[in-house]
């Protein structure tokens, strides 16, 4: 089957085609600066005809089969990928104030396919679905119920296609059925998430009701205490204001001055006091969540690193490794130092528990879950 993968922001439009029978990635492509003018496409509309032209001759040879979005917040409604019709966009649309920067987004680029091809099959496929199996005790806060029931303020999760993906291919580079499998996983890009695997289930995730929860990460504080957003506010701050601050000027930005691992590690190995205090917090806070959550899984079989950083920066995951000492892992060096696309083990042969890099791809995911999806439809 022929899928194209839609991941629709508020200003970009990344698009894949990809073929399900063989994984061959036959197209992509990014459309940027929508509804910003300068010469961008004036809305979502007009950036699906650009991929419509861009894709002419890829088209040309065959038809596409379907299209599968990726969605951030499918609430607690959605818990799997589904095909989408009128209803589905109108309950992620009612879904927009959990999600304020990217549901709107992903509505308006299903719209936007529903549009130029209104018979073509789409798929939504949620970030939040892989968490959807999070026990009460670990999706709960400890507020008033009536806050959870009136504004659905709970723990959510998010990366959950990257996380479920990894956990697959890990679980199956160790010989492990996925179902029998305990894993604690780490998606390390900008956005950094630690998921909890319990017999190839999440049961608990670093993020909570928005991404900010959790980790440091690159431009996101992660976690700190709730009374500094009160602090802040008498002091004259506006919720706006908060919110950049935590979300956009926050993280390894605020600490190294940088939001880029590779130039912060070789600022540290440069002397650069700042780059080093900031590899140390950031370290630190992700060895600790890994041993928490290791206990939550009744003792991991696996520690995987993905995404950008967790792939590629051989040094940040030895600062890790050398944290976790207690839990009897330790790195090979050279395995460790080794970039491949492949997924593989960068443990030391005597390391209590085997530390994987494993590549992820959410639009393989997601194409994957679209065919499964459109092969489930009575024919």
């Amino acid at each position: 089957m022929r899928v194209l993968v839609i991941n629709s922001g508020s200003s970009s439009l990344k698009y894949q085609v990809r073929d399900t029978t063989t994984d061959e990635v036959q197209a992509n492509g990014l459309i940027e600066r929508i509804g910003e003018g300068n010469g961008g496409p004036l809305d979502h509309g007009a950036a699906m005809d650009l991929v419509a032209t861009e894709l002419e001759g890829v088209l040309a040879r065959r038809p596409l089969d379907a299209v599968g979005h990726r969605v951030v917040h499918g609430g607690e409604r959605f818990s799997e990928p589904v095909l989408i019709n009128n209803e589905i966009t109108r309950a992620i649309e009612r879904l927009n104030p959990l999600a304020p920067l990217h549901n709107p987004a992903n509505v308006l680029g299903i719209r936007a396919i529903t549009a130029k091809w209104p018979e073509l099959p789409q798929v939504a496929v949620f970030d939040t679905a892989f968490h959807r199996t999070l026990p009460e005790h670990a999706w709960r806060y400890a507020i008033p119920d009536s806050l959870y029931r009136k504004y659905g303020i709970r723990r959510y999760g998010f990366h959950g296609t990257s996380h479920e993906f990894v956990t697959g291919r890990a679980a199956q580079l160790l010989g492990i059925p996925v179902s029998e499998f305990n894993a604690v996983v780490a998606h390390l890009g900008n956005g950094v998430s630690l998921t909890a695997v319990q017999s190839g289930a999440s049961i608990d995730t670093s993020m909570g009701f928005t991404p900010l929860e959790g980790l440091v990460m690159g431009t996101r504080s992660g976690d700190l205490d709730p009374s500094i957003l009160v602090f802040l506010q008498r002091q004259g701050m506006s919720a706006d204001e908060i919110d950049k601050l935590l979300n956009r000027d926050s993280g390894l930005k605020a600490l190294a001055g940088d939001n880029d691992m590779r130039a912060i590690v070789d600022a540290a190995q440069s002397g650069d006091q700042r780059a080093a205090m900031a590899l140390a917090v950031t370290s630190y806070r992700l060895a600790k969540y890994i041993g928490g959550y290791h206990v939550a899984v009744g003792g991991a079989q696996a520690i995987v690193f993905t995404a950008g950083i967790g792939e590629n920066s051989s040094a940040f995951r030895q600062l890790v490794a050398d944290r976790l000492g207690a839990l009897g892992i330790s790195l090979d060096s050279d395995a460790n130092k080794v970039r491949s696309k492949q997924a593989r083990v960068i443990s030391a042969p005597d390391s209590a528990i085997p530390v994987l890099v494993v590549p992820t791809d959410e639009e393989a995911a997601i194409a994957e879950a679209t065919l499964k999806v459109i092969q489930a439809v009575p024919r």
